[in-house]
């Protein structure tokens, strides 16, 4: 499932972190509160906000994504970026913009192959560490603070080539259809939206179940209300207590995300289901297979765990 909200244990978002131990991903699973029906009214944004404020730090700080790296190596890029690269193809000379970018090491290593980079994230804490990465990493990189649906106030007017997000940073949102408006508002004619995410398959399995069967338990459409959680772990591996551990969340479905962006006047021009995931998704079913990936150990074929979707603005 879904890296741990805001972490990973075993859901959320993996914002470019390198391999894990194995001892990072075995952490209790989450309860789910199905209030997308009913439940107090609150602040989604606040909420999450308050939960990666919390975590940016020890996200920085730990060994999962290899901060020390970027100083030491100028040729280091994260294992996200890595994957990408065969679909993302040469990015010199664009001008990108990555959406929810965390701690800026997909955005740094973006940078790194030469594209003059953007990142936007709603965490003041966690741009405070993407400005220090970013200079470490000697990368000339410029961060904003937004929420993704006031992106395009927020940059300018200029348009961007390339709009890059990465694993995990749908989920966090409520409503598909803006954020493809939003996207659509950012490019120039021509240019190109790249994402990388988990598959809303995935999103909706039950990642906690003993008895090793892949079973629904989360939705897989958008749906008005969200899914609210409360946990106390992140996905790196670390000895800070957390306090602020409740998390709102949303699934969409791929048919939703592709007619989103459709309906935003975009073309799609790829879409490819992968059979890896970046992080340990369903604890005890897994296995690694290299380059921070994992796969379903068993018939891995029956779960697509990934996608890669391309589109471009006319």
């Amino acid at each position: 499932m879904r890296p741990q909200a805001p972490g990973r244990t075993p859901r959320q978002r993996c914002p470019g972190a390198e391999d894990p131990p194995p001892e990072a991903s075995e952490a209790p699973a989450r309860e789910a509160r199905n209030t997308w029906n009913h439940g107090p009214v609150e602040d989604y944004a606040e909420l999450n906000r308050a939960s990666w404020d919390e975590r940016a730090p020890a996200h920085a700080a730990s060994r999962d994504y290899a901060v020390e790296r970027f100083a030491r190596d100028p040729g280091h890029l994260s294992e996200t970026v890595r994957f990408d690269l065969p679909l993302l193809g040469d990015v010199g000379g664009l001008r990108g913009v990555h959406l929810q970018c965390h701690i800026g090491t997909d955005t740094v290593s973006l940078a790194r192959l030469g594209a003059d980079m953007t990142g936007l994230d709603f965490s003041p804490a966690s741009l405070a560490e993407a400005r220090r990465i970013a200079s470490l990493a000697g990368a000339d990189v410029r961060f904003v603070e937004a929420e993704v649906y006031d992106a395009a106030d927020a940059l300018g007017p200029e348009p961007f080539d390339l709009v890059y997000t990465g694993i995990g940073a749908l989920c966090w949102l409520p409503d598909i259809a803006r954020w493809a408006r939003v996207v659509a508002g950012l490019l120039r004619p021509g240019g190109r939206l790249f994402i990388r995410e988990g598959h809303p398959m995935l999103w909706a399995l039950d990642d906690a179940r003993p008895d090793g069967l892949l079973a629904v338990e989360y939705p897989y459409f958008e749906r008005e209300g969200p899914m609210v959680f409360d946990e106390e772990g992140t996905y790196v591996e670390t000895d800070v207590v957390f306090t602020h551990n409740r998390t709102h969340e949303w699934n969409h479905g791929l048919g939703e995300i592709v007619t989103a962006l459709m309906s935003a006047g975009m073309d799609l021009t790829g879409l490819v289901e992968h059979d890896s995931v970046p992080w340990d998704a369903l604890p005890g079913q897994m296995e690694r297979i290299g380059g921070g990936e994992w796969r379903l150990a068993d018939r891995p074929w029956r779960l697509p765990h990934t996608y890669t979707l391309q589109a471009v603005s006319p």
